[in-house]
């Protein structure tokens, strides 16, 4: 199977937030859907590996901020490309005016969305890397009236040009996260590997050589 077929199925991007006690925390995704409409349902899937997944399964409330094509790349890196079991994401490093507060006490962006939906989860199922989590709406609200992002979008527009591959004088084999530019360096990649960014596996990755040629090139930058 060619299964780079599945980056031709369209996403929105979002940021997914829950609060446990003091802690907030949020991640990025691409799975959050209207599913049905009377009564209004919402679903999302989440990578059991994120932090916020436990989050959201402990405490069934979350929101869902609607990233727009005005978001800039800091707000994916932040949400994104490091775990909450690490950092503070509402911490001093996120602006507090980027966000507000909803009346169910969980945080949503304002900064580069256009909507949010305050969701309570009603239904779980187990998708096996990822939870299924069906919700009701219980608020939302338009933001603003910027198109909302889609990963196409994202990826020609927001995510930064990689820049050429890098270069070792021994012509290293590595293998790059197509999602996030991760690296890992290694002739085989285990086939249960998960990227430490970004959370995909080996499917998403595309296996690169460094060339020598730019070495030279390096050096005189």
């Amino acid at each position: 199977m060619d299964t780079k077929a599945m980056y031709k199925l369209s996403y929105g991007l979002f940021v997914c937030i829950a609060v446990r006690g003091d802690k907030k925390n949020g991640c990025i995704t691409n799975t959050a859907i209207q599913v049905a409409s009377d009564p209004n349902r919402i679903s999302i899937a989440i990578n059991k590996a994120n932090y916020t997944h436990d989050m959201v399964k402990e405490t069934g409330l979350c929101s869902i901020s609607v990233l727009s094509t005005e978001a800039t790349f800091d707000i994916f890196k932040h949400f994104g490309f490091q775990s909450g079991r690490d950092v503070d994401k509402f911490g001093t490093n996120f602006p507090a005016d980027s966000y507000s507060m909803a009346e169910n006490g969980i945080p949503y962006i304002t900064t580069g969305t256009n909507a949010y939906f305050s969701l309570k989860v009603e239904k779980e199922v187990d998708l096996g890397s990822h939870t299924l989590f069906i919700c009701e709406p219980t608020a939302m609200e338009v933001l603003s009236n910027a198109p909302s992002c889609t990963y196409q979008y994202y990826q020609d527009n927001i995510k930064p040009k990689p820049h050429p591959v890098g270069t070792t004088p021994k012509g290293e084999t590595i293998w790059k996260c197509l999602i996030c530019g991760y690296e890992y360096v290694g002739e085989d990649m285990p086939d249960d590997f998960i990227c430490p960014i970004c959370k995909h596996g080996k499917d998403d990755f595309e296996k690169i050589v460094r060339q020598c040629l730019n070495v030279q090139l390096a050096k005189e930058e």
